[in-house]
């Protein structure tokens, strides 16, 4: 008997395709991740690199993202509350430009309240501590059915939305409180409830939902974007921040965002940068989606003192699939961040530094997200 197993080193899954040698043959249809990993497995390094990382881009200048289809990464993000009218048609002529035609995740931050997107539109919605107080999960559920519909008919299929973020404090979002607003309820059974409710109304309407940011910002010491911060401590997380995660997972949530800030009791790095704390979101809650970074241009990463595709190696090493980064200055700007990123992946695989099978799951995971695939292996029996 021959087997493949494609190791997956700190994120401690495996997965594993058997062909026993013997006089017939059977055709076994594979799921999605498998059959995207048979798919990815023939491609190159850079195709694998590419496909792990994300184009920040404003959405009036996705017209010249030709070069970011053709490259083949992964997605891109878009910034900015208009959003030019053609831009479904743009979408399409674009992703006719991509390798084997494979969908790539178009993505945005749209949680409602001060954080929209394409709000031309989306149009506008309730903050999500506003949506928590005052509304039901029934209502909460249809309000981000409203918003994914919108979404979709933009072009866009993934939502970096919502914030599971446990903190109560009646704040606008800043450099000392990156929730404030944002986050549905100072309650921790509540936030599971309200989140995994605005998880499934995007959900219903064919949109990613990824949840943010594991493992809790709530009352971390502040804001990641500006440098770095702390989390609650691990112990005091388990009856908090990770209450709303373990629901959505339970739940069927899809894709989870790390955060950028380090958790006291389990690791002195970035949760993103933390094999330890992707270990904890696979093994401890049980999830096998897709694992998202938080912007790794955050202040949180550069005070490390390490560059953006320094950064970027580390996160892939720890077990994060999709890479984000920075906010759009052009699109020659972010083209020229990507390749640079993409290429010390590729040279990290090739010091040993990256295991090759490791960005093949992840690229498989990125693929996967937003692709119905459709493969079959061949097994012989005697």
């Amino acid at each position: 008997m021959r087997q493949w197993r494609i190791l997956l080193g700190a994120v401690a899954l495996s997965s594993v395709f058997v062909v026993s040698v013997g006089a017939s043959e059977r055709r076994t249809t594979l799921n999605n991740v498998e059959c995207a990993m048979q798919i990815v497995s023939t491609w190159t390094t850079e195709q694998l690199a590419n496909e792990t990382i994300a184009i920040p881009v404003e959405a009036t200048n996705i017209g010249a993202l030709g070069p970011a289809a053709r490259a083949g990464y992964g997605g891109i993000l878009l910034f900015g509350s208009t959003a030019p009218a053609s831009m479904p048609q743009v979408l399409a002529t674009l992703q006719r430009e991509r390798p084997g035609h494979y969908a790539w995740m178009v993505m945005t931050d749209y949680e409602g309240g001060g954080v929209e997107r394409l709000t031309n539109l989306v149009g506008s919605f309730p903050w999500a501590q506003t949506m928590g107080k005052n509304l039901s999960a029934t209502q909460i559920t249809a309000i981000a059915r409203r918003v994914g519909a919108a979404l979709a008919a933009a072009g866009v299929n993934t939502d970096l939305a919502p914030v599971l973020d446990v903190d109560a404090r009646a704040q606008y979002p800043g450099a000392a409180n990156p929730d404030g607003y944002r986050s549905l309820s100072g309650v921790p059974s509540v936030a599971a409830t309200d989140g995994t409710a605005f998880m499934k109304g995007l959900q219903e309407a064919g949109v990613l939902s990824v949840v943010k940011h594991f493992p809790g910002l709530g009352y971390a010491t502040r804001d990641t974007d500006y440098g770095p911060a702390a989390t609650l401590s691990w112990a005091k997380l388990q009856t908090t921040g990770l209450v709303p995660f373990r629901q959505a997972i339970a739940n069927g949530a899809t894709a989870v965002m790390m955060s950028n800030a380090r958790i006291p009791g389990l690791t002195s790095l970035p949760a993103g940068l933390s094999s330890v704390a992707v270990n904890a979101l696979r093994s401890d809650l049980g999830f096998n989606g897709l694992i998202v970074t938080d912007s790794l241009s955050a202040g949180a990463i550069s005070a490390l003192h390490l560059s953006l595709a320094a950064a970027s190696v580390k996160a892939l090493a720890a077990g994060d699939d999709l890479i984000l980064f920075g906010s759009p200055t052009s699109v020659t700007a972010s083209l020229a961040q990507a390749a640079t990123v993409s290429r010390n992946i590729v040279s990290a695989v090739s010091d040993g530094i990256l295991n090759r099978p490791l960005l093949i799951y992840e690229a498989a995971l990125v693929l996967s997200a937003r692709n119905q695939l459709s493969c079959s292996t061949t097994t012989t029996t005697t």
